[in-house]
């Protein structure tokens, strides 16, 4: 799977997070939009890798997981979030709800609020970490 499309597999999983939520599903809804963060996060991994080069073993080990404070620092964005973070106490919230997704917290049971609390945290317009 290339940049491209893992941007267009985010985009198509917040949108169904939306549809998800909108229809009274809310434990959809948030798994998807967790997992539209992590395919959003492993595109920024897969611009890093520039044409006919052979990425690091250890690059490439380190992006095979749904954990997504790991891709974080492997996307080379932890710096940047941490710097938006100090002086945007809001945009700082709103990484902590998205970090707060993970392999284990996927299958747990999530209401309306959980789910519209990622959802707004990944795309609020002013404050979200990615606006898909």
């Amino acid at each position: 799977m290339n940049r491209k499309e893992l941007q267009s597999l985010a985009r198509v999983r917040l949108a169904e997070a939306r549809a998800l939520l909108d229809a009274g599903f809310p434990d959809g809804a948030y798994y998807l939009a967790g997992y539209a963060a992590e395919c959003a996060l492993k595109a920024c991994i897969a611009k890093q890798t520039r044409r006919f080069d052979f990425p690091s073993k250890k690059t490439v080990d380190s992006s095979h997981t749904h954990n997504l404070k790991s891709l974080i620092e492997v996307a080379k964005l932890e710096a940047a979030r941490a710097a938006r973070a100090a002086i945007d106490p809001v945009f700082g919230e709103h990484w902590e709800i998205v970090q707060g997704w993970s392999e284990q917290s996927r299958y747990e049971t999530h209401d309306i609020h959980d789910a519209g609390e990622l959802l707004l945290a990944l795309t609020d317009r002013k404050y979200g970490v990615w606006h898909g």
